[in-house]
């Protein structure tokens, strides 16, 4: 790898990280950004994985808690503009793909 491509492979924007059209206001501190991780096993217990699927919001609110940075409440997620709802849901969904789905995705959209 060149130095130029270590550079631009570290500047590259984090597919898992959302900003927010609409921030969430908790007190004095203002969240303009969310970072989801792939959930384990564990962290989905308790919610249906169809309901996951489907972008059920309360299925929502009880996983995006687990696996954001900073941690939302369920109030956030709640609260949250439903145009940011859906894009983080987005990436929650790629979380339940395997590889190859989502290979076949990204060449479809390439």
């Amino acid at each position: 790898m060149t130095q130029t491509d270590e550079r631009n492979s570290t500047n590259a924007p984090d597919p898992n990280t959302y900003e927010l059209d609409t921030p969430i206001v908790r007190g004095s501190q203002t969240i303009t950004s969310v970072t989801l991780r792939k959930p384990n096993a564990g962290e989905l217990r308790g919610v249906s994985l169809s309901d996951l699927v489907n972008l059920d919001v309360a299925a929502l609110s009880k996983v995006l808690p687990r696996i954001s940075t900073p941690t939302l409440t369920d109030r956030d997620v709640f609260n949250l503009d439903p145009a940011d709802l859906v894009q983080l849901g987005g990436i929650f969904s790629g979380f339940l793909m395997t590889k190859a789905v989502k290979q076949k995705m990204e060449s479809l959209t390439a």
